[in-house]
């Protein structure tokens, strides 16, 4: 920030309200930017964060970051809800074996990777044994945890589907409570290495049990009266006002309690998507349809709150030794556990850069560390505050680099766009790719009799006519034709220019589908001609609404089948 700037914000810092203007706006630009640049959307929002916040202008200063700590628990219910709608039973049935082994594997190979590294690399800095590894078994399992938002939001925003998209949200939904875990033996180990062992170990875990069991039955209880409610009401603006209010109480509670947010929202996600799931489907896209500015937010504070600047020159070289093991760890032993299970081998070689990024979790860990050990130091610097700088500066590392991963990892396994409604399809279609170029059409002068034996081969509905230059003139329906069954003795009279109505309405082979498809519902048209291009009227082909329906629902009906195949080889 420079001097200029800072002076201007301490005599008049922004209105909350401008900043979040601002964050929704500039970070949904940057997104597109990003997106051009082939890089998940995600990464330009946290990219927009640090440029506006502390590291950078300085137009997100720490009293909003404060001021908006109400929303970013808001966010972080939000995110955990919708990771526990796609935690079915049928999953942890078919799957729960295999996740489990490679949550283990995976959370317990990063502890394990960066704890050692971080050691050798602080005896070599001069910290001594103790400090070096208590500082090394911290982060080690600080390294444990993955980022449910940044890994969700790239596979909502690929649309992705499959074995692979499964697994992350399984991993990342139960990453917290194996993350807690291993920080609650690690910081008491670690407060015994460097001289306090006030707590003991048992006490440290069993605050991490009442942590990860208050907050699983908070949920589940929740979800009860959530879906109670929801079975009595069909207005969707009610719906909405119940979840949202649901959600909120649920991550309120858990602040006061002192319970783990995410974990109540996925519980009360879980409770609701496995109590009516055909039903809790439509609560899930109501709260996807209202959540994407609050992502946005989220994502842009969460890049405005890191502190990248000022952190002595030593510390930086913590960072890479806890990246590099935190990468190795989660590779490994992903790798190892796919491989023992006799899991897909799209889990094997590619869940392991799926579990990169890192945010909330290790942000909260580490600011539980810095209360933990603020009576210490290590290399001149506050113990708890080391381990913040460390995180802050491998989290923004990480979250720049995990998306990318996450996408490059769903594009190999085939799993992109494979999530997709009709509506989706929809918008990647124009008229030209659906037209039915093979229909006959016919000449005004054509007889009955000849429509007739021609039409007895199709199931089409409706039918063009053109002149004798292949221009379109006018359409001849099913019902039209049904009127001349009474006309016996006259087929041989009657000529398509008798029987055809005027056209409609007509499109060219370049509009987008989901246009092309709307005004035939406006106009309540079951077919709508198509033509080469605007001006030109030699018709390229018909367009067929309960066709094009027919080819959607088929489409759709493949990729779920192409990505719902067999985990096991």
């Amino acid at each position: 920030m420079t001097p200029a700037i800072a002076v201007l914000l301490a005599q008049a810092p922004l209105p909350t309200l401008l900043v979040i203007g601002l964050a929704i706006l500039f970070g949904t630009i940057g997104a597109k930017i990003f997106q051009k640049l082939r890089i998940p959307q995600v990464v330009g929002y946290i990219a927009i964060g640090v440029a506006i916040g502390q590291s950078g202008l300085g137009f997100i200063t720490e009293e909003t970051i404060q001021n908006l700590m109400p929303f970013n628990f808001f966010a972080l219910g939000i995110i955990g809800f919708m990771i526990g709608g796609e935690l079915h039973r049928d999953i942890f049935r078919k799957y729960g074996r295999q996740f489990f082994a490679i949550l283990f594997a995976e959370g317990i190979g990063a502890f394990l990777t960066v704890s050692i590294l971080i050691t050798v690399v602080s005896l070599l800095l001069g910290l001594g044994v103790a400090t070096s590894v208590a500082l090394g078994i911290v982060l080690g399992s600080i390294a444990s945890a993955t980022a449910p938002a940044a890994t969700t939001s790239v596979l909502w925003e690929y649309k992705t589907r499959g074995v692979l998209t499964t697994a992350i949200f399984a991993i990342v939904a139960m990453d917290d409570a194996l993350a807690l875990i291993l920080f609650s033996i690690a910081s008491t180990v670690a407060m015994r290495l460097i001289g306090d062992a006030s707590g003991g170990f048992f006490v440290m875990l069993g605050e991490a049990g009442r942590e990860l069991i208050g907050a699983t039955l908070l949920g589940v209880v929740v979800g009860f009266g959530l879906n109670y409610i929801l079975r009595r009401i069909r207005e969707r603006d009610k719906s909405l006002a119940f979840i949202i209010g649901a959600m909120t109480v649920v991550i309120g509670i858990s602040l006061a309690l002192d319970l783990d947010r995410i974990l109540a929202a996925m519980a009360l996600g879980v409770t609701l998507a496995n109590l009516a799931p055909r039903r809790s489907r439509e609560s899930f896209d109501i709260v996807e349809r209202f959540a994407p500015p609050i992502y946005v937010l989220f994502f842009v504070i969460a890049g405005a709150r890191l502190h990248i600047q000022g952190m002595p020159g030593w510390i930086w070289v913590l960072v890479l030794p806890y990246l590099v093991g935190m990468g190795m760890g989660k590779v490994i032993g992903t790798y190892i556990a796919a491989r023992w299970t006799n899991a897909a081998p799209a889990l094997r070689k590619y869940l392991g850069i799926c579990l990169f990024s890192q945010a909330g979790v290790a942000v909260g860990l580490s600011i539980l560390a810095s209360h933990r050990f603020k009576d210490f130091s290590a290399g001149g610097v506050d113990f708890g505050m080391l381990i913040i700088m460390i995180i802050a500066a491998t989290t923004f590392v990480a979250e720049i680099i995990g998306p990318p991963c996450v996408k490059l990892a769903v594009k190999k396994a085939g799993e992109v766009g494979l999530n997709v409604t009709e509506e989706d399809l929809m918008l990647s279609y124009s008229a030209g790719d659906m037209i039915d170029s093979a229909l006959p059409s016919f000449t005004e002068n054509t007889t009955l009799t000849n429509i007739l034996r021609t039409i007895a081969e199709t199931d089409a509905m409706s039918y063009p006519v053109t002149d004798a230059y292949g221009k379109l003139t006018g359409i001849i329906t099913i019902d039209e034709l049904k009127r001349t069954f009474v006309a016996e003795g006259l087929t041989d009279w009657l000529l398509a220019f008798d029987l055809m109505r005027p056209v409609p309405d007509t499109v060219t082979i370049q509009t987008p589908l989901d246009e092309a498809v709307t005004r035939m519902r406006e106009q309540e048209l079951e077919y709508l001609p198509v033509v080469a291009a605007e001006g030109d009227t030699h018709l390229a082909g018909m367009l067929e609404l309960a066709a094009v329906n027919r080819s959607l629902s088929r489409e759709v009906l493949r990729r779920q089948q192409l990505a719902d195949g067999p985990i096991e080889e």
